[in-house]
């Protein structure tokens, strides 16, 4: 491994000052996927900027007007353990919770782990259906974009150069919304995801009112399927799940690779869609 040098700004407008002064820097927090890339060579930083002593950073709030908040630098397992997280959305806890082994979950970060964009991961999933914003700092200013238009394909995002990725931002759920996340492998527990689901329903009277459907792991960004590609119907019924399935295996954009055929991928995605939905619908 080459050498490099490490700086430890103490607060986000010294981190942002580095990234503004330094073309050859890059930001680390958990380190558990910035090591591996600079071990086998694919990035050879000059400096390293290590966000870890930046004080308030890892701060979970939840306000039930607002919604919640997570620092960048919570870790995954911070945000799956999190009182929060676990009451108003379990499905963000759960979708956290199978994140390769816990050793990973205490050392990767949220902000981490959405900033490196890896398209086989499960939090993404899980947050585009919740609708989760993320808030870009930079020396100057900050921005608030929404997650699904941030991921714009596999280890890309619309991050500039200069900016950080300092929090998390997820509406206050609203009544009658249930959600849930299924995460599918093809070696142990612990790998990444073939394919991970994430739906969300909320129904009103039996009538659907907002329902979302996020393919993760299987396209080089999330895929979104919102009400309006659900159909006319505004109830789930055996038949509009059955097409929802079908319109997500369209939808997707698989490879072949060690995880499976694309074929089989796009056929994993229809039933793993249905099996989403239809516990969203009996919950």
């Amino acid at each position: 491994m080459r050498r490099f040098n490490i700086v430890e700004p103490r607060s986000i407008e010294d981190a942002c000052k580095i990234l503004a002064e330094d073309d050859d820097v890059k930001l680390i927090s958990g380190g558990t996927a910035l090591l591996i890339l600079i071990k086998h060579g694919i990035l050879l930083p000059k400096t390293l900027v290590n966000l870890k002593k930046i004080q308030g950073a890892t701060e979970i709030t939840y306000d039930p007007t607002s919604g919640l908040r997570v620092g960048g630098l919570a870790s995954i397992y911070d945000v799956e353990s999190a009182p929060a997280v676990r009451q108003h959305y379990p499905l963000l806890a759960k979708a956290c919770h199978v994140v390769a082994n816990i050793r990973i979950r205490n050392m990767a970060t949220i902000g981490g782990n959405l900033a490196h964009a890896d398209s086989q991961s499960d939090p993404p999933a899980a947050l585009v259906a919740l609708d989760a914003s993320v808030e870009l700092t930079k020396r100057g200013g900050a921005r608030t974009v929404k997650l699904a238009d941030f991921l714009i394909g596999s280890y890309e995002t619309g991050l500039e150069r200069d900016e950080i990725l300092t929090a998390l931002r997820v509406p206050a759920p609203p009544a009658n919304a249930k959600a849930t996340y299924l995460k599918f492998t093809t070696r142990s527990s612990e790998d990444r995801p073939c394919a991970g689901i994430a739906a969300w329903v909320r129904r009103v009277n039996g009538s659907v009112e907002e329902a979302r459907v996020v393919v993760g792991a299987v396209s080089p960004a999330p895929v979104v399927l919102s009400q309006k590609d659900f159909g006319p119907a505004n109830d789930l019924s055996a038949d509009a799940i059955a097409e929802i399935g079908r319109k997500a295996a369209a939808a997707v954009d698989p490879i072949d690779d060690l995880r499976g055929p694309a074929d089989y991928k796009r056929h994993l995605v229809n039933v793993l869609v249905r099996r989403a939905l239809n516990e969203c619908v009996a919950s």
